[in-house]
This record gives structure tokens, sequence and C-alpha cells, in this order.
């Protein structure tokens, strides 16, 4: 505001807007740090709830910044020989300040009902939902998602996590990605058979298996099923994946021991497939 301007009525409501804004993401978090992430029906209604009161609130300041509608300074005449003629007087010219302000008001209102409707659309878009169905069947193991970066090599980093948090290996994310290479091409027979051209579906020629094998050594492409067939195998191991909405799947079941446990999501970033890892369970942070 500038010096000597009063707030309009817009402003201020906008204001409120805010503060109620505010102390609802505080109860929202106070409900989330009391539900323990391991009472799988608890934090279903929780979820429910929270969606149910940002919307109530959204709903809320829709209606109050309806019915703030400003009064107009027009007057209006009847023509006298009885023409149902109106006469408007001019509006009073608008200051250039007072412009400024209106514009930022509106650009409020939309950037607030941008925001709210994003975090409506979170709370039951699939990404919060996968997310929510991870958390109730890790907590029952005791365990919790350990967050792997999205840059394509994500699935042998959640590997490395693994294997360097019960400190069974060193290994680097490219020496993982040259010893899978390696193994898929002394046993191609088992690799190649399942792939295929996806433009043509014509299986792999020798050559495009190289290139195949090349591109899992030496670049970022994603990992998947065949990868880590091989990696059990390298490792020595098992390797269990943990889905949302399917059971768990294991490869290199015939290896005994301490496994590698993944989380496989299929909503997780924009690009879609992510594999994450996991770590014992930990109880949020008092804040209070």
């Amino acid at each position: 505001m500038e010096d000597g301007d009063v707030e309009t009525p817009e402003e201020m409501l906008l204001k409120q807007h805010r503060r109620e804004k505010k102390d609802l993401q505080a109860k929202i978090q106070s409900m989330k740090n009391n539900v323990p992430k391991n009472d799988k029906k608890r934090r279903k209604q929780m979820t429910e709830e929270i969606a149910k009161m940002e919307a109530e609130l959204d709903q809320k300041h829709g209606e109050e910044l309806r019915q703030l509608v400003p009064t107009s300074d027009s007057k209006v005449e009847e023509a006298v020989n009885g023409v149902e003629a109106l006469t408007v007087e001019a509006q009073p010219r608008v200051s250039k300040a007072q412009k400024r302000r209106d514009k930022k008001a509106t650009q409020e209102r939309e950037r607030e009902s941008r925001i709210a409707e994003a975090e409506v659309q979170n709370l039951q878009g699939e990404r919060h939902l996968e997310g929510v169905k991870l958390e109730e069947k890790l907590a029952l193991r005791g365990l919790q998602i350990k967050e792997i970066s999205s840059d394509g090599h994500c699935m042998y980093r959640a590997i490395q996590d693994q294997l360097q948090r019960r400190a069974q290996s060193e290994l680097s994310v490219k020496e993982l990605r040259c010893r899978t290479a390696a193994h898929m091409r002394s046993h191609a027979n088992d690799f190649l058979p399942f792939l295929s051209n996806p433009d043509t579906g014509d299986v792999y020629t020798a050559e495009d298996f190289e290139k195949y094998c090349g591109d899992v050594e030496h670049t970022a492409a994603w990992g998947g099923q065949l990868e880590l067939q091989a990696l059990s195998k390298v490792l020595q191991c098992p390797i269990e994946v943990i889905q949302a909405d399917s059971p768990a799947i294991t490869v290199g079941e015939e290896f005994a021991g301490d496994g590698v446990t993944l989380i496989y999501m299929r909503h997780a970033y924009g690009l879609g497939e992510h594999y994450n890892s996991v770590e014992q369970f930990k109880e949020p942070a008092d804040n209070s």
C-alpha cells in the first residue's frame, strides 16, 4: 500500500482469506502428526476429512468474494417525456494507484484460487493415492519410503542405497550398470527372447542386443524387469519390488540371506514410472 492509502474491502477480505488458509494448513499439519502412519483406517479418514475441509473453505471464500460487489456511483434519471431512456452519469476517474490495487487484488484472487484447486486435485490425484497405499503397506513392516532422485538411474541408485545401508557393498551406480550389462551379454539366451523392436515387434538381433546392453552400461536408460533379474544374479541376492496396487514381486528367490527391497511407483513424477528405496520408519518430528 502507498502512503495515505486506505485498504479496500476487497484487500481486507483477501487478507482474512490468507489468514484462514494459514490456520487451516496448521490444523492439517497437526492432524497428520497426531495420526500414526501405520494406522491405515485413521489415515484414510484423515485424508478424506482434509479434502472436505479445504473444499469447504474454498467454497466459503468464493461466496464471500462474490458477495463483495463494489457499489456504483452511477445515477439513473428517467427521461422527461415518459420515454423509458436512462442517462448514466459518467464514472469518476479511477486513479493509477487504485488501478494498481485492483489489478493486484485480482491477481491475488486468481493465484489463491489456482493454489486451492491444485491442493484439492493433489489430495484426490493418482500420485497422492499411490503414495498413501504404499505408506500403509510399508508401515505394516516398520518401513517408510526413502526418496531417490529421478534422473534415469533411479533403480540403480535405489539398489546402491540398500547395499550401502546394510554396509554390504560400496558399488557405484556406474559399477552396477557395468556388471548388469556384462551379465546380460554373457547370458544373452536368457534375455534376448524378451526383447523386441517396439515399432515392428521383431525379436532383437545380435546387433540390437549389443546396442541395448551398451545403453544399459553407458547411458541413463531406465532399468526394468530384465535388469533386475541380471542384478539379482550379480549380487547373489533376492530383490523384492513393492507396488501400490499389486502384490510384491521378488526376483532371485533362489538366493538366501537378506535381499534388496525397492518401491516401484507408476505416478511419482511427470515422466511416470520411478523406483525408490526404503528405510526404517521414523516418527514425525514434534513441532509443538
